[in-house]
C-alpha cells in the first residue's frame, strides 16, 4: 500500500468510524463528520467550508506542537529568509558602489538569481516537510529523512522554483513600475497608495531600533559613504519583505503543487494542473485557512503600536534622538527577533495545513470514486 493510500484510508475513515491514531490525524476542533460536509469531491461551500478551513489551520498548530522536529523547517526557513535579506542588502551596496558598471539590466538579473535561490531553498524545505509528516510514527516525524527523500525530486523542484521566480519577478515589476504607468492623480494610484507605502512602517520604532529618521538612511545622498550594514537595513529588509509577500501569494495560489510532486511523483505539468483543479474544488477552505492564519499574524504584528505607545510615554524626547538609550535598542531588537520567529512559525503551520487540505481533498475524491458504480 502506498504512502498516499494509507493517508487517504485514515482520512476517509472519518466518515465511517473512528480511525486508529495516526500522526496525520491531528483533529480539527470540530466534529469529525465536518470533514465530509459538502460535495463528495470536496467542493462544498458556506459556513461548513469556513469551519473546515479554520480547522485545518488549528490542526497544523497541533501537529507542530506534537512533532517538535518539524521546527527544523522553521529554523532553516528562517535562515533562508535571513540570508535573502543579507543578499538583497549586499546587492544594493554593490549596485551603488559600482555605478555605472551595474545598470538596471544587471540588477534585474542578480535579483532574479537571489529570488530563484530563495525559492529553491523554500520549495525544497517544503517538500521535506510534506514527506516527513506522513513518514512519522506515533506522532514523531523526522524532518531530515523527509529532506533526504526530497532529493529524488530535485529536478522538478528546480524547474518549479524557476517558474515561481519568473512569476515573482513579474509581480515585483508590476508592483515597482506601475506607479509610473498612471497619471499622478489617477484613482487607481489612490487605491494602491497603502500598498506602496507599507514599507514605511520599517522606519518607525521598534523596527528602527535607533529611532533615526528615514532621511539618514538614504543611500543615494551625495557625498555619503555607507557601510554594507547600512544597506542591509533598511534597504535589504524592505526588498526581502517585498519579495516575501509576493512569494507568499504565489504559494497560496499553488498550495498543492509540492504535495503532488512529493507524494504522488507527478510531473511538474501534472502537479500544476492537479493543484489548480484541487484548488477549484477547495478554494473556500483554502481561503478560510489562509485568512485565519493571516489574521493571527496581523494581530501579533500590530502589537508594535503598543510598543510605540509605551516608548513614547516613557521617553518622548528620545524618539527623535539619534542615539537612544541602549536598553531601548536591545528591547527593540528582541521584539523584532520574536516577531520574525513567530512569522516563520506561522509559515510552518501554513505548510502543514496545506498538506492536511491536500490529504483531506484526496481522501474525499477516493471515497467519491469508490462510491460510483463500476462499469462492467
Amino acid at each position: 500500500m502506498t504512502r498516499l493510500s494509507e493517508i487517504a484510508e485514515h482520512w476517509s475513515g472519518l466518515c465511517r468510524k473512528a480511525p486508529a491514531v495516526h500522526p496525520l490525524q491531528t483533529g480539527f476542533g470540530f466534529p469529525p463528520e465536518s470533514a465530509c460536509e459538502g460535495q463528495p469531491d470536496g467542493g462544498g461551500g458556506g459556513s461548513g467550508s469556513i469551519r473546515r478551513g479554520i480547522g485545518f489551520a488549528l490542526s497544523g498548530m497541533r501537529t507542530l506542537n506534537r512533532n517538535r522536529q518539524l521546527l527544523w523547517f522553521t529554523l532553516l526557513a528562517g535562515l533562508v529568509l535571513a540570508g535573502t535579506t543579507i543578499a538583497q542588502g549586499a546587492l544594493g551596496y554593490i549596485t551603488w558602489a559600482m555605478q555605472p558598471y551595474i545598470g538596471e539590466t544587471e540588477w534585474v538579473v542578480l535579483t532574479f538569481i537571489i529570488e530563484f535561490a530563495t525559492l529553491f531553498c523554500l520549495v525544497f524545505l517544503l517538500a521535506g516537510l510534506v514527506l516527513s509528516i506522513p513518514s512519522g510514527k506515533e506522532g514523531s516525524a523526522s524532518f531530515f529523512e523527509g529532506l533526504n527523500v526530497a532529493k529524488k525530486y530535485i529536478k522538478t523542484i528546480v524547474v518549479w522554483s524557476f517558474v515561481l521566480a519568473l512569476a515573482g519577478m513579474l509581480l515585483f515589476s508590476i508592483y515597482y513600475y506601475s506607479p509610473g504607468w498612471f497619471p499622478r492623480n489617477d484613482p487607481f494610484l489612490t487605491i494602491l497608495g497603502p500598498l506602496y507605502g507599507w514599507v514605511s512602517v520599517l522606519m518607525e520604532f521598534p523596527f528602527n531600533p535607533a529611532f533615526t529618521p528615514a532621511i539618514l538612511f538614504d543611500p543615494y545622498r551625495e557625498g555619503v559613504q555607507l557601510s554594507l550594514a547600512s544597506w542591509i537595513y533598511p534597504s535589504g529588509i524592505q526588498q526581502a519583505l517585498t519579495f516575501s509577500v509576493i512569494n507568499l501569494l504565489l504559494f497560496i495560489l499553488t498550495p498543492f503543487v509540492v504535495p503532488f510532486i512529493a507524494l504522488e511523483q507527478k510531473t511538474l505539468r501534472e502537479a500544476v494542473v492537479g493543484s489548480f483543479a484541487m484548488m477549484k474544488k477547495t478554494w473556500s477552505e483554502v481561503t478560510a485557512c489562509a485568512v485565519f492564519l493571516l489574521v493571527i499574524a496581523t494581530g501579533v504584528f500590530l502589537t508594535y503600536l503598543l510598543v510605540q505607545a509605551v516608548s513614547g510615554m516613557v521617553m518622548p524626547d528620545g524618539v527623535v534622538t539619534i542615539r537612544p538609550d541602549n536598553t531601548w535598542v536591545a528591547l527593540a531588537l528582541v521584539y523584532d527577533s520574536a516577531l520574525f520567529c513567530f512569522a516563520v512559525v506561522m509559515a510552518t503551520v501554513g505548510g502543514i495545513a496545506a498538506l492536511n487540505l491536500y490529504t483531506s481533498a484526496k481522501s474525499r475524491q477516493i471515497v467519491a470514486e469508490s462510491a460510483q458504480p463500476k462499469r462492467v
